[in-house]
């Protein structure tokens, strides 16, 4: 599957313990009563790490647990979850094995990232699906100035595309010290410049709190200072990418209010690797965000 290839390098994380609760998923925790929320946090959760629950059962706890949408899914998926009352929060434009590596930073690979945008982006935009995928893609020995430039120079041939269908394409950042080493985008300062250099109100960072807890710490006020340029979030908890609970560093539900209270209206997606059941993992951390 797409999504687990994508994160291939973290499926180690994802314990014998954590393989068994999702082999035994109780289709019947799909049908749990609609719990109400707050709201004010657009709240989404990423495909991969319950790639072994069905779709359709999944759409339906998740939405029962009050998620808007589900993140990170191929066209094909985009209308199942749309059937649900959901959304895609993110998809992808391709099903490459090298996604991550192989992004804007390279040159060489612009004529093929630019032709898998130009084919995704009006299909996401005829399906409701508000924001597509992009990587910055491995070092292979740039300097950031040439990475920075790169990025730029490509995004900037895409950017009157996804203005013309209202799609936003999201950079991720990604840390290399654990999970992707070599990665180019592994800081914020990085990404914000290539934002700024293209200038698209439709080009902006998918900001993966997980991975910038490894690289940077200080996430809240490097959110609150850079909100402007972010589209979308990602979750997990440092250590381990496991649940969002008192074993990790963060303050989640701190977290989940200084983006609120920043004004961001777009979609705050859970993006980490149950060690329990995997369900009630995703509604408790849907609960600590809801503020």
């Amino acid at each position: 599957m797409t999504s687990i290839k994508r994160r291939k390098m973290l499926a180690a994380a994802a314990t014998a313990a954590a393989a068994a609760v999702l082999t035994n998923f109780d289709p019947s925790q799909a049908a749990t009563p609609r719990l109400k929320r707050k709201g004010r946090l657009k709240q989404s959760v990423s495909r991969w790490p319950y790639a072994r629950i069905p779709l359709a059962d999944f759409c339906k706890a998740g939405a029962a647990m009050g998620l808007k949408a589900i993140d990170l899914l191929q066209p094909g998926d985009w209308e199942t979850v749309r059937e649900h009352g959901l959304v895609c929060s993110m998809g992808y434009p391709a099903d490459r094995r090298d996604f991550l590596s192989n992004g804007f930073n390279n040159r060489a690979s612009h004529a093929m990232l630019l032709s898998e945008l130009e084919r995704t982006i009006p299909l996401a935009a005829r399906h409701g699906v508000p924001n597509v995928i992009a990587m910055f893609g491995n070092r292979q020995g740039r300097s950031d100035a040439e990475g920075i430039a790169a990025s730029s120079e490509g995004l900037k041939r895409i950017a009157p595309l996804a203005e013309e269908h209202k799609v936003t394409i999201c950079l991720e950042l990604l840390n290399s010290k654990v999970d992707h080493h070599d990665y180019h985008g592994d800081h914020t300062a990085f990404g914000v410049e290539v934002i700024r250099n293209v200038g698209s109100p439709r080009v902006k960072l998918l900001y993966d709190i997980y991975h910038m807890q490894i690289m940077e710490g200080d996430v809240i006020r490097t959110i609150r200072d850079n909100i402007a340029h972010i589209a979308h979030f990602h979750t997990g908890g440092v250590p381990g990418r496991h649940e969002l609970d008192e074993t990790q560093e963060l303050n989640w539900r701190a977290v989940a209010k200084a983006i609120v209270d920043t004004g961001f209206k777009g979609f705050f997606a859970h993006e980490f690797v149950p060690t329990r059941d995997p369900l009630t993992s995703l509604r408790q951390a849907v609960t600590i965000c809801d503020v």
